[in-house]
Formats: C-alpha cells, structure tokens, sequence
C-alpha cells in the first residue's frame, strides 16, 4: 500500500484548466501543472503516465462534468430559462479575454486532430446539448417558451449560438463576454418566448 494522496486528482485536473488557460496544450508541461497544484511533474507521472494522459483525464474529466453548470443553475433559479442563462453565462466565466478563450481552441485543435481527444470533445458536446434540452422542456412546461417549440433544434441553434458568442466576442473583443452571452441566448430564444 503506497502513501495516500495529499491532492486529488480534482484538484489536479483544475490546476491543468489554469495552466492550459496560460500556456495552451501544446505549450503545457507537467512542470507548469505541477507549479499550480504544488506538486511535483513526478508525481504526475505516477498518476496520469504522460502529459498526453494527462491531458486525456482532463478531457474525459471535463465531459464527465459538462452537465453541472446545468445542475447548480436549476438549484439556483425557479426558472427553467433564467437556469439555462446562468449555466450558459457560466461556462464561459473562465474566459476574460481573448488570449484566455486561443489556451481552450487550442485544445480545440487536440481535439479535432486526435481521435482520442476527439471522442471526449464529441461526449462534452452531446451532454451540454442534453442539458440544454432538458432546461427547453422544462421552459417549455412552465410556460415560458411556446408549447409548439421544437426542442431538439433549439437546444441544437442555442448551443451553436454561445459557441458562436464565444468566437465572435474574442474577435471584436466588443464589449463583456457575460452580457454577450446573454443578449445571444435572448436573440435565440425571442421567438418561442411566451412573455
């Protein structure tokens, strides 16, 4: 039985989320994670193998969570709409400029190049576009979108909407990403709003 663990690996996913924010995953180096979680690149490798597989754990980690935001949202606000602009707004707090938003497409890159990676992008995706659904049913059952609402196109037309914020805002650089977020979400959703 080895020594116990002083960090989780939680903790060390979310130090490899700030060193990826800082250096991109081709500029990251175990050594980077390891600064920002207080360990040392060794004890990485016990863990994860490689940067590659630590990279993987990141990926398949941040998949396996891609429904929170979503969860705390609903925990937060009475309404199904109000849940799905924080939640939105939310996933996209940790982007503050545009040099931020290059670290997550250059994993963007990792992604659509390794077929690894690109499986854990595909399960990030699909589970936030179900999440998003599940918030348009429910907004739909509570009257706030119209009955006649086609769920499975709306979830699909937000989704590309704050992906397509993201990239637009660090283009123009226009303004506060959050109210950016907001106002996209208010222009998908204006037409199927019951109020």
């Amino acid at each position: 039985m080895g020594r116990p663990r002083t960090t989780s690996d939680e903790a060390i996913l979310a130090a490899t989320a700030r060193a990826i924010e800082r250096h991109g995953p081709q500029g990251l180096t175990l050594a980077a994670v390891a600064g920002q979680a207080g360990l040392s690149p060794a004890t990485l490798v016990q863990r994860f193998g490689s940067k590659r597989g630590l990279l993987l754990a990141f990926a398949r980690h941040s998949a396996e969570t891609a429904g929170l935001p979503f969860e705390r949202a609903r925990e937060e606000y009475g309404s199904p709409l109000a849940a799905l602009r924080a939640a939105l707004v939310r996933l996209s707090e940790g982007v503050a400029t545009p040099e931020e938003l290059a670290g997550s497409l250059s994993f963007l890159q990792l992604d659509l190049a390794d077929p690894d990676f690109r499986a854990h992008a595909a399960d990030h995706a699909l589970r936030t576009r179900d999440q998003i659904a599940a918030l348009l049913t429910e907004a739909v059952a509570a009257g706030e979108l119209a009955a006649e609402a086609e769920i499975a196109p709306l979830a699909r037309a937000v989704q590309v909407s704050y992906n397509g914020t993201l990239i637009l805002w660090a283009l123009t650089g226009e303004g506060l990403l959050p109210a950016a977020m907001r106002d996209s979400l208010d222009q998908t959703l204006r037409p199927y709003l019951t109020v």
